[in-house]
């Protein structure tokens, strides 16, 4: 959907108000629709900033609340990961993170294509990483046997884990 200027002003305003987390710049995107016959805003928003990426879904009757919304999210899961991050991260991780693309392969149409580079972290680190992104699983290259594995969030709320077996 089209966004007026006021709503525009409005994103840059309160989005730079998690500036003061980031040391570098952050690419923020935004993406509004709308579901139930055009009633309600649906936006998707998304920070990468070094290789991490946070991500809140909100939906309201207005853009603003929506972007209000959002931004509480997006601050809830930086301050509640912020220690847990600063002790975890491992510089570069993600870097180079290629964005989406869309093609059609045989009678499968796949429709996202994500490339990164896989680097070593831990066990915990991963689930914090899919806990961030708010994804059901993510793979990643165990540090303790260099193997890569896949951690996924099960139905009963605990977390599993994949490894290769022989």
């Amino acid at each position: 959907m089209d966004v007026t200027d006021d709503v525009r002003a409005w994103a840059e305003k309160k989005f730079s108000k998690l500036e003061k987390y980031f040391r570098r710049e952050a690419d923020v995107q935004l993406t509004f629709s709308t579901v139930k016959h055009g009633s309600i805003v649906k936006l998707e928003a998304t920070i990468h900033h070094r290789g991490w990426v946070y991500r809140a879904e909100t939906a309201n009757h207005d853009e603003m609340t929506a972007i209000d919304k959002a931004v509480d999210v997006i601050d809830r899961q930086i301050r509640k990961n912020k220690t847990k991050l600063e002790k975890k991260f491992h510089s570069g991780a993600f870097d180079n993170f290629d964005s989406a693309i869309e093609y059609e392969q045989n009678d499968h149409k796949i429709v996202k294509n994500k490339k990164f580079p896989i680097k070593p972290m831990s066990v915990e680190e991963a689930v914090l990483q899919m806990d961030l992104i708010g994804h059901e699983f993510f793979m990643f290259r165990n540090a303790d046997d260099e193997e890569i594995n896949v951690v996924y969030k099960r139905k009963d709320g605990n977390f599993g884990l994949i490894e290769p077996g022989d």
